[in-house]
């Protein structure tokens, strides 16, 4: 059970450090918003392995809580790009 935490921990670090190069360095602003959400995802996914891994559901509202988030600020982004482009 170790090397898969491990393993796990190391995938989950690997994928928030790729989603926050991408958040420095992306091109354009929807790269960055996509980034985040990833970003936003990853950590879903940790606390959820954390959840399995020690047998709790302590963080379950901060899952909800930060899917929420993820899921308007990627609306709201994209409805104010949407009405960027049009005018």
């Amino acid at each position: 059970m170790g090397v898969v935490v491990i393993v796990a921990a190391v995938l989950f670090g690997a994928g928030g450090l790729c989603a926050v190069y991408r958040i420095i360095r992306g091109p354009s602003v929807l790269d960055r918003v996509i980034a985040s959400d990833v970003l936003v995802a990853t950590v879903i996914c940790a606390l959820g392995a954390e959840m399995a891994i020690n047998r709790h559901v302590d963080t379950l509202p901060v899952l909800l809580v930060l899917a929420l988030f993820a899921v308007l600020g990627s609306l709201a982004v994209g409805r104010f790009l949407g009405g960027k482009e049009r005018s």
